[in-house]
């Protein structure tokens, strides 16, 4: 007989010998690694199928993550309702004992690995509904624990990347009763605010660092934020929009003149020059940074202005709205901050990503004669230009660390400013905080 038709058993496969390796040696080309000599056909023919359903199972998994964004706003009327079903859900979850920890020694654990860990990851996983308890409780890091581990990553504001990194193990690891207390803490605030919030309103959501748009119940836009520091931190207010500033001057504030500003012209005197701000007295007239001694606080007597530009720190757009505490909503040249999951880097006030799209909702729904292109051209003229909203919109800058859908969806936040006050533990120990 042939060497064609020389048949080989394994693990009750029934396979061609030249099938076999010719499978063999397209499995370890498309996976781009050297061909091993003690690697079995068989090995190389399962490596092979394994990816090719990872492969499969990719887009698949992209359209179930891409399903958790739901068209309803965070502060819907029906939010309360969603987290009290939440709250009675997870009631039974600590009856039953919680959920275990992740061990975090070894390396991130990501699709392709075999690890004990990964039984843990499963158990874990399971017990908070990402993931069918049909994938059973093998080793190996396959596509459904990817699609669990991303589906978690979303509901906790990480980037769902599927790698079981430092932040994705400490969110995991806190426990299920604390997770009760953070949704019965919420449903509190969010039945204070579940009244009618107006046909068109902003939203900030300063623990998720996130914005919606919402028109007539549902969400025209979300936009990624960077909120305030842990030790400067984004007010929560009510408060209407009003004006719009586009190629914006930046006055820098005096707080910021004390903490940041005076510290860098002793390091660097070219510091004002290189990103164009210029000193001016409160009656108009300029001075000279030689002009202040830069080893007190007679700068915070001075008013420091930043030209309109690249470099601006309020980018290409201001958005005001009255309030007590001096902040707005901006563009940023810091676009980069964005692609974080941790985005608290500013001195209380709210960058916003992908102005554009925020700032031509606003003007096309109050100001007749706006849309985007409009919008386009006064930015890339460089020109300053005040546009009064027609018609004000609301704007509610809220603190909600954990909200739930109408498709039962579950979502937590770092208590970042320690407003939830579950843990007896000190701000910095990240381990414990949520």
């Amino acid at each position: 007989m042939g060497a064609a038709r020389n048949t080989a058993r394994y693990g009750g496969l029934k396979l061609a010998s030249s099938g076999v390796v010719a499978l063999s040696m397209i499995a370890l080309m498309w996976s781009g690694q050297p061909v091993a000599a003690q690697q079995s056909p068989l090995e190389a023919l399962q490596q092979y199928q394994q990816r090719v359903e990872w492969e499969d199972r990719f887009q698949n998994t992209m359209d179930s993550l891409r399903a958790m964004e739901s068209s309803a706003p965070t502060l819907s009327p029906e939010t309360a309702d969603y987290v009290a079903a939440a709250i009675d859900r997870y009631s039974r979850i600590v009856q039953i004992g919680g959920w275990g920890r992740i061990s975090g020694q070894g390396r991130p654990l990501r699709i392709g690995a075999t690890d004990p860990r990964v039984v843990e990851l499963r158990q874990r996983l399971i017990a908070s509904g990402d993931l069918e308890q049909t994938a059973g409780l093998s080793t190996t890091f396959d596509s459904y624990v990817d699609a669990g581990v991303r589906r978690f990553q979303m509901r906790h504001g990480l980037i769902p990347d599927g790698v079981v990194g430092e932040s994705t193990i400490v969110a995991l690891n806190v426990p299920a009763d604390l997770r009760l207390r953070q949704l019965e803490t919420n449903l509190v605030r969010l039945r204070s605010m579940s009244g009618f919030l107006g046909d068109r309103y902003v939203m900030v959501n300063i623990p998720a660092a996130e914005i919606e748009a919402v028109e007539n119940g549902h969400v025209r836009s979300r936009h990624t934020a960077v909120v305030g520091k842990i030790d400067r931190q984004t007010p929560i207010l009510n408060s209407k929009i009003y004006e719009l500033n586009f190629n914006p001057y930046w006055t820098v504030p005096r707080s910021i003149i004390r903490k940041d500003l005076i510290p860098k012209m002793n390091q660097d005197p070219q510091y004002l020059e290189k990103n164009k701000i210029r000193i001016f007295d409160w009656s108009g007239n300029e001075l000279s940074w030689q002009q202040i001694d830069w080893n007190t606080d007679e700068a915070t007597q001075y008013k420091f202005r930043q030209e309109p530009g690249e470099i601006n720190s309020l980018g290409t757009v201001r958005i005001n709205f009255h309030n007590q505490h001096q902040v707005y909503l901006h563009d940023t040249p810091s676009k980069t901050l964005f692609g974080s999951d941790y985005r608290f880097h500013s001195s209380g006030c709210v960058r916003v990503q992908n102005v554009r799209e925020l700032i031509t909702w606003l003007l096309q729904s109050t100001t007749p004669g706006w849309d985007r292109a409009q919008v386009d051209a006064v930015i890339r003229s460089g020109a300053r230009e005040d546009v009064q909203l027609k018609s004000k919109i609301p704007l509610y800058m809220t603190y909600i660390t954990a909200w739930a859908n109408a498709d039962g969806v579950i979502h937590f936040r770092e208590d970042i400013y320690n407003r939830d006050d579950l843990y007896s533990a000190t701000p910095i120990d990240t381990q414990a905080r949520l």
